[in-house]
């Protein structure tokens, strides 16, 4: 990572960069775990190096379904390549399950399928905690237009309907996971397109089988295991490999903090 370039921002689990061309962003990946809006600090070793290899998967798989996204390409373990975009300040959150905030607020035991998948928005702001806004407070403050907030809420559908039977295919329950959405302008024309990331940190995946919790609840409620539950998604995905000797590329996580072993074998 070079130390000359510009530094655009600094979040709680990542970094951006100035690109290498004018409309482009480095994302960088940090292991620096937070939860609660930032009120619990911590670090989860390799995890930058799992979340930028996963999200590297999940925006490719989604490309390829016509999800328009602001990834570009992997650039080395840590980073990769972006567009620039105009973030809309706002997560998408998208439920299939109860389960944290959704369960404490409506008193609805965890684990307990919704009747459909549930669409909640919240305005991005640490200071006042991300708090959950209805769709007229969204339109009442101008954050996004009636056709932003169609096109944000019709890709949210379908990345779920996706993600959710490729984590199922691999024993995994995608309870729910939020979305950043970000205007990419053209002259005067901006089209909505997914940014930021999928990861464990922004997902909740349970084993299917057991329960077991494979995410960044690990962190906030204090059940040990980040680093392995993280590790086993990206096994699962085909992006550690197995003790096999299946595909992908070898990350020692355990040994230090996310060193490449190996390479990536080429594809057949």
């Amino acid at each position: 990572m070079s130390t000359r370039r510009r530094q655009i921002y600094e979040g709680k689990a990542k970094i951006l960069y100035e690109g290498p061309e004018p409309g482009t962003l480095i994302q960088y990946f940090k292991d620096d775990a937070t939860a609660f809006n930032a009120q619990k600090k911590g670090t989860i070793n390799g995890k930058g190096v799992i979340n930028n290899r996963i999200s590297e998967y999940v925006f490719t798989r989604l490309a390829h379904i016509g999800i328009p996204t602001h990834f570009i390409r992997r650039l080395n373990m840590r980073e990769q390549l972006v567009r620039q975009v105009e973030i809309i300040p706002l997560e998408v959150i998208v439920r299939n399950v109860a389960a944290g905030s959704l369960s404490k607020r409506l008193g609805i035991e965890e684990g307990e399928p919704l009747p459909h998948t549930l669409l909640e928005y919240s305005y991005k702001d640490d200071g006042l905690g991300d708090p959950f806004v209805s769709e007229e407070e969204i339109a009442c403050f101008n954050w996004a237009t009636h056709e932003e907030m169609q096109d944000m809420s019709s890709m949210a559908i379908r990345i779920n309907d996706f993600l959710s039977g490729m984590f199922a295919a691999i024993g995994i329950r995608l309870v729910d996971f939020k979305l950043e959405f970000g205007r990419l302008w053209d002259g005067d024309y901006a089209r909505v397109i997914l940014a930021d990331e999928i990861s464990p940190d922004g997902c909740r995946l349970w084993d299917l089988a057991t329960g077991e919790k494979l995410d960044k609840d690990r962190f906030r409620r204090d059940m040990g295991g980040e680093e392995e539950a993280y590790q086993e998604v990206a096994r699962r995905l085909g992006l550690l490999q197995n003790d096999d000797g299946g595909p992908g590329e070898v990350f020692d996580l355990s040994a230090h903090r996310g060193r490449l072993r190996g390479k990536t074998k080429p594809k057949k």
